[in-house]
């Protein structure tokens, strides 16, 4: 961008104008774009792994979440949930009210299947589809994105019994949002929460405290009784909550309404918002039972394996809206550097921040590639045994590399935009706040590496799997065939696996997404994935790039399209 030629200056003439300077240097928000046309790796690996069917969907909302949603995720993160106990005449209510905008956004991503899509539309590629719905919203708003995730994922927790389902799955998958606090049967939508974490347990469930009695008959989709506390209860406006409590048998599964099927206001009491971080425009609540009624899902004792395929689902969530949230900052530094010129020269043509921003550009697209890869497998895991078992695999891998990666990274990004990247005018503040939520959001990275092992362990064949996914890359690179043959060896020795777990599954996640990206990825991207983190004493930091990388290439195919 060229500078204005200097003028001789007049005092006077400055003194007389109602402006100190003249604007210039500074690009345009990235603003009113279709989002899902911007991204060529998003339309690419959506097609690579089956979901090129919904692209008239994925197109609609990109063009909302690049469009006016953008102006919704703002004003739902300004003007945050409020907490009302009781009403003026001084009835006990529990009620959590929130800004237009963060219903706007429920109601256009409900509509719009994202909490609902592969259990409305149970063909290949669903998963992936519905994955690409959630990483758009992203852009527009993460907060809205965990009510719309638990809605998704508590759909195999409630199928498993029958008596629940009949009357709560219809009403679930509909595309249809109703915030109205009033009885879940006088809705046609509803969304769910969860309710799992207690004080003294955090991620171990099994110290849980709460109890349940039965009202009358006990078993699977009968009535009990609860009484106890929750430590985090995520989005407590939710029609009813997933919840854990004990019972004679041990910690079961429970579906909690908040109000009672005979119309009265259930025994859930929400003591105080939480003040966090970030997920701002979310309410999270810290909340009481005081002889809450719920429904057992699943037998007495066996919460734990009820919840499970529902835990799956939100941590593959973690890891698209990790993913999503990764893209949305390498959006903003590309768009940025592309229209701001520093020392006579444009930003993005400077050899090092070519380097930094095509560092960006690679993790964004292996990010996005890894978590579509794990959509595949749960699209696929039903009819193929081996992707069943890359499923319960790569899920927690991805989970805990994803969401490690992300807050590194948005901060880069900040730092290629500069100042005007630090205020809160610019998303880049509420992406960096947001960053770290999903790592430690179902269970932290210790428990992501633990499940890893669990996994090995419980199911050897499920590594086995992976070898064999791993094995199907090679020759393609004789750097990335070293690198899993160490891999090989690391597993083969068996000694203190709890205590190296993360110096396994690190490499883990690295060959993972470098054998996606040479099998069905861009060539320049694959090599420069490899040479940067496959390579031993390379990418201590972003923006370390060997020399040799084709950075403008790899910069090209990120730059958001607009217009």
């Amino acid at each position: 961008m060229k500078h204005p030629d200097p003028q001789p200056f007049d005092r006077d003439h400055h003194l007389a104008q109602p402006n100190t300077h003249e604007v210039f240097n500074q690009p345009a928000p990235l603003a009113d774009y279709n989002l899902y046309h911007s991204d060529r790796a998003l339309q690419h690996w959506i097609g690579v792994f089956g979901g090129h069917w919904s692209e008239a969907d994925l197109s609609a909302y990109g063009a909302r979440c690049g469009g006016d949603l953008i102006d919704a995720g703002f004003a739902a993160n300004i003007v945050e949930p409020t907490f009302h106990s009781h009403d003026r005449f001084g009835e006990r209510i529990d009620e959590v009210r929130f800004h237009p905008a963060y219903h706007e956004l429920m109601k256009t991503a409900v509509e719009a299947g994202v909490p609902s899509l592969p259990w409305r539309e149970r063909k290949a590629g669903a998963h992936v589809a519905r994955a690409g719905l959630e990483y758009l919203h992203m852009h527009a708003d993460a907060g809205s994105a965990c009510p719309l995730t638990m809605t998704f994922a508590a759909v195999p927790a409630i199928a498993g019994t029958e008596s629940v389902a009949k009357d709560w799955l219809p009403k679930i998958t509909a595309r249809h949002y109703d915030p109205r606090n009033v009885p879940f049967f006088e809705k046609a939508g509803l969304t769910i929460g969860m309710a799992m974490t207690e004080k003294q347990g955090g991620s171990d469930v099994r110290a849980n405290t709460t109890r349940a009695y039965p009202i009358s008959t006990r078993g699977p989709g009968e009535r009990y009784e609860l009484i106890g506390h929750k430590w985090f209860c995520s989005a407590p406006m939710c029609d009813a909550f997933l919840t854990l409590a004990q019972t004679e048998a041990g910690l079961s599964c429970f579906l909690l309404p908040r109000w009672r099927p005979d119309g009265t206001k259930n025994a859930l009491f929400i003591q105080r918002l939480k003040d966090k971080l970030g997920n701002r425009s979310n309410a999270s609540s810290e909340i009481e039972f005081r002889g809450a009624e719920a429904w057992l899902l699943g037998e007495e004792g066996r919460g734990v394996p009820t919840i499970i395929e529902m835990v799956a689902m939100t941590r593959f969530d973690c890891t698209v809206g990790s993913a999503a949230l990764i893209r949305a900052a390498t959006a903003q530094a590309l768009h940025h550097t592309s229209g701001r010129s520093a020392f006579g020269k444009a930003l993005h043509d400077q050899p090092l921040m070519q380097n930094v921003l095509a560092d960006l550009a690679i993790e964004s697209e292996a990010a996005l590639a890894l978590a579509l890869r794990i959509g595949h497998s749960l699209d696929q895991a039903a009819d193929s045994e081996h992707e069943g078992l890359l499923a319960r695999l790569t899920n927690p891998i991805g989970k805990y590399w994803v969401c490690k990666r992300t807050p590194h990274l948005t901060y880069e990004a900040m730092e290629c935009i500069g100042g005007v990247g630090y205020v809160e005018e610019n998303v880049l503040p509420r992406l960096y706040r947001e960053a770290p939520v999903n790592a430690i959001w179902e269970g932290s990275g210790n428990i992501q590496c633990l499940d890893v092992l669990r996994a090995v362990q419980k199911t050897p064949d499920a590594l086995t799997a992976l070898f064999k996914e791993l094995d199907q890359a090679r020759t393609e690179s004789p750097r990335y065939d070293a690198y899993l043959d160490q891999l090989k060896r690391d597993w083969a020795n068996t000694s203190d696996l709890e205590y190296r777990a993360r110096a396994l599954v690190d490499p883990m996640a690295l060959a993972l997404q470098a054998s996606i990206l040479l099998r069905h990825g861009d060539a320049n991207i694959a090599d420069a994935f490899i040479a940067s983190r496959l390579t031993p004493g390379t990418q201590v930091n972003l923006g370390g790039l060997p020399t040799g990388i084709h950075c403008k290439g790899i910069i090209d195919r990120a730059v958001p399209l607009v217009g």
